[in-house]
């Protein structure tokens, strides 16, 4: 008998004493709720995976489902209302869904969606660091680092394997192609297309040839990227004339995604040179 109520023990959830948890919880087995943490499942339901960790001093405010296997630190804050000022903080939306095998570092916060049918949504194995900002309505991937201050404005797109330095900012509604990396303190205005690197604000300077390579990316397919941002950037062309020329190359997978991407962009793609600024005549 004492044997058995131990192996039950070890499936039910360890909740610290000091933890508050009120409304609509749902805790799988082995999740671990720290010290101060808070749960509120009042504004709409928290559903949280099996494995899944919070330390301490983790808030959470639903609609709100977490995956299997996360890890929450201290001071982070999952759920809560759009910063918006039209946005009635009372109102659920559609709430935050986040998949498996992320870690939140400190002061970490994600806010829920002004939709009603699309969440905020982060995928798979993602890396925020402390005190990094994902605004409302976002669509963040897989396997992407957001480091520390970085801020994400609402509606952004992420796709997977980004790498966004510290304290970078990106502009609502911009969108992330797979495998970018932005540097430190710069900020995003525009559309950054796949595997490029914006090396100044709203400047895309050069392709992130390391991430091509650590993700074994054929050189084939590497040069057709080289080629496809020398004709964005290098020709002196126009976009309209340069996206022209994309679609006269004979279509392959990489060219083609390049063309989609810039085809259904609503800000338009940042640019390839930073702006030349004019020295006042007094």
């Amino acid at each position: 008998m004492i044997r058995h109520l131990e192996k039950w023990r070890e499936k039910m959830p360890t909740i610290h004493p000091t933890a508050v948890i009120d409304g609509d919880v749902s805790l799988a087995d082995t999740v671990v709720i720290g010290p101060y943490c808070v749960l509120d499942g009042t504004t709409g339901p928290i559903t949280i995976g099996s494995g899944t960790r919070l330390n301490s001093t983790v808030h959470l405010t639903g609609p709100l489902i977490i995956g299997q296997r996360n890890t929450i630190y201290p001071n982070a804050c999952l759920g809560f209302s759009a910063q918006d000022l039209k946005w009635d903080p009372a109102r659920p939306g559609a709430g935050v869904v986040i998949g498996n095998d992320n870690t939140f570092r400190e002061g970490a916060t994600v806010n829920r969606a002004t939709s009603e049918e699309s969440p905020t949504t982060i995928g798979n194995d993602n890396f925020l660091m402390g005190i990094a900002h994902i605004g409302h309505d976002a669509r963040v991937g897989n396997n992407n680092i957001i480091s520390q201050g970085a801020m994400l404005g609402g509606f952004v797109q992420v796709a997977d394997r980004v790498n966004i330095g510290g304290a970078a900012g990106v502009h609502q509604f911009c969108r992330i192609g797979r495998g970018c990396m932005l540097g430190g303190n710069l900020v995003l205005l525009q559309d950054l297309p796949p595997f490029f690197m914006l090396t100044g604000s709203n400047v895309a300077g050069s392709l992130n040839l390391i991430g091509l390579r650590r993700s074994h990316t054929p050189s084939n397919v590497i040069k057709e990227i080289r080629w496809v941002f020398h004709t964005l950037y290098r020709s002196g062309l126009s976009m309209k004339s340069a996206l022209t020329a994309l679609r006269d190359h004979a279509p392959t997978p990489t060219i083609d995604e390049y063309i989609d991407f810039i085809e259904h962009s609503q800000r338009g793609i940042c640019q390839g040179r930073a702006k030349k600024i004019r020295a006042a005549v007094g």
